[in-house]
């Protein structure tokens, strides 16, 4: 009985986090507006994206009085990330909220940013936007859309059902990846780990009837899915941030009354700010609660951490230039190195 009173409680609070949602968010929806654009989203209304684009629709509806009225898709019904950007480029919807992956997508790169064990913190992280955000912006940009916020959604960790400190650890075991995170399934194959596809709503099938023994993903997801049920431990050392944004098409962008866009683009750039702190806040709260109900973190010494970065540069070279791009990846490391050399 206190096993299942544990998961029913985790369970309300998740459902009170990623509550349910509508096929377009209804509030305060303009009648006879000028431009409506159709938002595709695959998180839910209630979550950190979906409350910001919610936001947005709202400041947007106020600043130009009912002329831009934004419709959003939330929760992933109009389809997975892949069917979603085809339909933006379609012009069936003009914007989406996507994932790295579907970032990557748009602007071959972007991905880099979340090459294992490259960026290591929140600090090093901030670093790097600091520096490079604006041109990776442009490179979203020149992709054919415009590029309202992009901002981290969290840290990809590794969560199994044995205890994982180093890379050895989880070689023993079968390491699911997703169709969607192609980029992430090369690295990891090229380190030496065993590689299982599995599509994204099969995990916890995977799990639990043996075909997989570990994730990567972010603990949000891990949480709400309750994966942690049947992987137990989650290693505290961070693979990778994972980012996401809000986009629109570029003849969507263009269709906004000029006098409107630098007003429009400063309540986007405030949101994403917003976004950045309500993620951090709710996945500390959601590892929190899996801790409460079950969940172990496997807490990786320094010396530890240095085998999973010895062990990454080992393979790196036959992925840059193919997986992630080599341009970016030397700048970033320079900034890094840099940054390391003088704490």
């Amino acid at each position: 009985m206190k096993k299942f009173t544990g998961v029913l409680t985790l369970t309300v609070l998740l459902w009170g986090i990623f509550g349910s949602e509508s096929l377009y968010a209804q509030r305060r929806r303009p009648q006879g507006g000028k431009q409506v654009l159709k938002i595709a989203s695959l998180v839910p209304e209630a979550s950190p994206w979906g409350r910001a684009i919610n936001q947005i629709a709202e400041e947007w509806y106020a600043i130009t009085n009912g002329a831009v009225e934004l419709q959003v898709a939330h929760g992933g019904v109009l389809g997975t990330e892949a069917a979603v950007l085809q339909q933006l480029r379609l012009g069936q919807i003009q914007g989406a909220v996507l994932t790295s992956n579907g970032l990557n997508a748009i602007a071959k790169g972007i991905i880099t940013l979340s090459c294992p064990f490259l960026i290591r913190n929140d600090q090093e992280l901030a670093l790097v936007l600091d520096e490079m955000k604006s041109e990776l912006e442009g490179k979203l940009n020149s992709g054919g859309v415009f590029t309202l916020c992009w901002a981290q959604v969290g840290w990809i960790k590794v969560f199994s059902k044995e205890p994982v400190y180093v890379p050895a650890d989880l070689k023993k075991q079968k390491l699911a990846s997703t169709e969607e995170e192609l980029e992430m399934l090369q690295a990891f194959k090229a380190m030496g780990y065993q590689m299982i596809p599995v599509s994204l709503n099969e995990l916890l099938f995977a799990l639990n009837g043996g075909m997989v023994d570990a994730v990567y993903q972010s603990p949000i997801y891990v949480g709400s899915m309750q994966l942690f049920g049947a992987a137990k431990n989650m290693a505290s050392i961070n693979i990778a941030p994972f980012m996401g944004g809000i986009v629109l098409s570029r003849e969507a962008w263009a269709g906004v009354p000029s006098q409107y866009r630098a007003r429009l683009q400063a309540v986007a750039k405030r949101v994403e700010q917003e976004i950045y702190r309500s993620t951090q806040q709710l996945e500390a709260d959601v590892i929190n609660t899996m801790t409460q109900h079950g969940l172990k973190v496997n807490q990786v010494s320094p010396q530890q951490e240095q085998v999973w970065y010895d062990d990454t540069n080992k393979a790196m070279p036959a992925l840059l230039g193919t997986t992630f791009d080599r341009n970016i990846y030397e700048r970033i490391t320079a900034l890094l190195q840099k940054y390391r050399s003088q704490r």
